[in-house]
């Protein structure tokens, strides 16, 4: 079904990993494995936790161009859908589109508009998260192919995504983030966003994202994967800091 219901440049990775890690269906791969193939094509690198993270944490992640990745594998009696990330979930759902540029630049940003984000704003950051990232689709020859990594990840949904079930929204992060807030994580989607190209969707983020209000502006710097903030703040850990790196 990668064929046939997926984007063309997931089937470009994948192809990639099965050439360069040697990504098979006997046994699962080592993280830094991934995380050496993604670095070396777009700077991404994957990091192991032992658990969920909130909602700032793992955004937060993002900005520097880290992809905090679960461990576990889903029970065998369930094998077509798991709720939780599991790692058949990372890294035949997320960590192929990392190694695309554009792809990888447009989660990059959310993660950036997640630092100092309000609680409000945070929660609409996640949403659009979740309706790109995770569930994202696009189109391609007319016809609509499977990003997200949830629905790549899922041999249900990536089946169930391209017949007359769910409803096609054009992909909107302003109508996103003020009317689709909630959404299912336990049952096939009722909704996908479909972005006309990779290229708009990236746009389509920084414009959102740029429009965040927030109490200092970011910049990343590619040299030292740091992120700069533009005035004094205070941290949890160390109080007041003069202008420079956030972390």
């Amino acid at each position: 079904m990668f064929k046939t219901n997926a984007c063309d440049e997931f089937n470009w990775t994948i192809n990639e990993f099965q050439k360069e890690i040697n990504l098979c269906e006997e046994e699962i791969p080592q993280l830094e494995d991934i995380s050496q193939f993604l670095r070396a094509r777009t700077g991404w690198r994957l990091k192991p936790v032992g658990g969920l993270l909130t909602q700032r944490e793992f955004l937060n992640g993002l900005a520097f161009k880290v992809f905090h990745s679960t461990q576990y594998i889903r029970h065998h009696e369930e094998p077509l859908y798991t709720p939780e990330p599991d790692i058949v979930h990372e890294l035949m759902g997320h960590a192929p589109m990392f190694a695309h540029q554009e792809f990888a630049d447009f989660s990059q940003e959310i993660g950036l508009a997640s630092l100092g984000a309000s609680e409000v704003e945070l929660k609409r950051l996640a949403a659009i998260y979740w309706f790109t990232i995770e569930f994202g689709m696009c189109k391609q020859n007319g016809q609509h192919k499977a990003y997200g990594a949830g629905i790549l990840s899922s041999v249900g949904e990536l089946a169930y995504c391209v017949g007359d079930v769910p409803e096609m929204k054009p992909l909107d992060p302003y109508e996103i983030a003020q009317n689709h807030l909630t959404f299912p994580i336990s049952s096939m989607q009722p909704i996908y966003f479909v972005a006309d190209s990779f290229t708009q969707a990236k746009k389509q983020i920084v414009d959102y994202c740029d429009n965040i209000s927030k109490p200092f502006a970011v910049t990343y710097n590619e040299s030292n994967d740091t992120v700069m903030v533009d005035r004094k703040i205070k941290t949890r850990m160390e109080g007041a800091t003069d202008e420079g790196p956030l972390f």
